[in-house]
C-alpha cells in the first residue's frame, strides 16, 4: 500500500507528521512525501523542512492521499496542477484524506461537493461556500473521504483509517507503539472548552 502525503510551502508540521507516524507503521506500507517540485519544503514556522524527492508527476496511483493544512494552503487553492492531481488520484485511491485546512484543497478540487467534512474550528464556517456540510466532529468519514479537525486531530484520523484498513488490533498496536494516550494539562484544546479570553487570543494570533 502506498500513502502519498502532499507538501507545499507553509505546511503545518504535525498535520502531516502525526499521520505519517501512524500510517507508516502499518504492514506492507510505503509512505512517500510528494510536492509539485523536488527539494526542501519549509513549514509554516520556517524552522523545519522536509526534503521531498518525489514530484506529483512521479506518484500517480497512491492508495491513500493525505493533504495537510497550514497557512500555505491559501496559495495552493489556485494551484491548478495540485488540484488536478488530487482529482486524478482520487479516481483510483482507496482513501482521499485531509487534516485541518488541507480539507479546503479537497473542496477546491470539487471532491467534497455534497459531503460532510471537518477542518480547523476557526475555518469551519467557510465550508458552506464550497458545497460542503461542516461537522464539528474531530474525524469525519464520508464515502472514501476522511477529514480531521485541527492539527493534532490528524493522529485520530490516521488511527481511524488504520482500523478500517488493517483492523482494530493493528490500529491499537500502532497506538500503543506511539504511546498515544493524551492527557493534556489544560482543557483548552477545543473552542467549546477553552476560556473565552483564550479563544480570542488564539484568533488574534492566527490572524497575524
Amino acid at each position: 500500500m502506498q500513502v502519498a502525503i502532499v507538501l507545499y510551502p507553509g505546511f503545518t508540521s504535525l498535520d502531516v507528521i502525526g499521520p505519517y507516524e501512524v500510517l507508516g507503521r502499518l504492514p506492507d506500507t510505503e509512505v512517500v512525501f510528494v510536492a509539485e517540485r523536488p527539494g526542501l519544503v519549509v513549514n509554516d514556522l520556517k524552522s523545519l523542512s522536509i526534503d521531498v524527492v518525489a514530484t506529483l508527476a512521479d506518484v500517480t496511483t497512491p492508495d491513500i492521499v493525505l493533504v495537510g493544512g497550514g497557512p500555505g494552503q491559501m496559495e495552493q487553492m489556485s494551484n491548478h496542477a495540485l488540484l488536478e492531481w488530487l482529482r486524478t488520484t482520487d479516481r483510483t485511491s482507496s482513501w482521499t484524506t485531509a487534516v485541518c485546512s488541507g480539507s479546503f484543497l479537497l473542496a477546491a478540487a470539487g471532491l467534497l461537493d455534497g459531503r460532510r467534512a471537518t477542518t480547523h474550528w476557526a475555518a469551519l464556517d467557510q465550508f458552506a461556500q464550497f458545497g460542503v456540510t461542516p461537522s464539528k466532529e474531530r474525524v469525519v468519514v464520508d464515502g472514501h473521504y476522511a477529514t480531521a479537525a485541527g492539527v493534532s486531530a490528524g493522529i485520530d484520523m490516521a488511527l481511524t483509517l488504520s482500523g478500517l484498513i488493517a483492523g482494530d488490533d493493528v490500529a491499537q498496536t500502532v497506538q500503543l507503539i506511539i504511546e498515544y494516550a493524551p492527557e493534556p494539562p489544560y482543557s483548552a484544546g477545543s473552542v467549546d472548552t477553552a476560556p473565552a479570553a483564550v479563544v480570542e487570543n488564539a484568533k488574534r494570533v492566527m490572524a497575524g
